[in-house]
């Protein structure tokens, strides 16, 4: 079983539970619905990788940068910034064909999770990301449409969630397409605290 960093310890979670459509503007990008309630997809844990890897396959592979929670005992008890990343030709075939998402969404090294920490207060935090020193992405929960927590009630509405899960709470727009060689830097912040950075090169 894959592993991340949560409060400076290895924790292995079980399943990545993710939200899709959750910002209006990424909505608008992709030409899609405002869902009526959150759009739900799942990835098991042998999709997270360290290393963003995406020459090992023979088409686009988009980056969706999220902040990613740690669900704990009561709620969740860390944070993180994440890349869920999309075989985005493929989802658009397979969406159109009213077919499930699995091949675009589940394949190998698929979620990458920086270490996660603490938070104070969830309202206040936010992500960006820059690919080579440019600002691609950016948004929080303050512009979510379905907020972490209300996510989270959600699911356990319906499903069993375990201590240690990851939640991807859906990405700004900005999204786009990974290219060998490119330098990812995702950054969590507090407001104005940083509290992650976590950088990634592509290969």
């Amino acid at each position: 079983m894959r592993t991340i960093v949560c409060n400076e310890e290895t924790v292995t979670p079980s399943t990545l539970f993710c939200v899709g459509r959750n910002y209006v503007e990424h909505i608008k990008e992709l030409g899609n619905e405002t869902p009526e309630s959150p759009v739900f997809f799942f990835k098991p844990n042998n999709v997270l990788a360290e290393t963003l890897h995406v020459s090992m396959w023979d088409e686009a592979i988009h980056y969706e940068t999220e902040l990613v929670f740690v669900v704990g005992v009561d709620g969740y008890k860390a944070v993180g910034v994440g890349l869920d990343l999309t075989k985005r030709a493929l989802q658009s075939t397979l969406k159109a064909k009213g077919l499930p998402w699995e091949r675009a969404k589940s394949f190998r090294g698929a979620a990458l999770v920086s270490p996660c920490l603490g938070f104070t207060c969830i309202e206040d935090l936010r992500l960006e990301l820059w690919i080579d020193d440019v600002l691609v992405q950016e948004g929080g929960v303050s512009q979510m449409i379905y907020p972490p927590l209300e996510v989270l009630t959600q699911l356990q509405d319906f499903v069993d969630v375990s201590e240690n899960d990851l939640v991807f709470t859906g990405t700004p727009k900005g999204v786009g397409v990974c290219h060998v060689g490119q330098v990812f830097v995702g950054k969590l912040f507090e407001k104005e605290t940083l509290l992650v950075e976590q950088t990634w090169r592509v290969r």
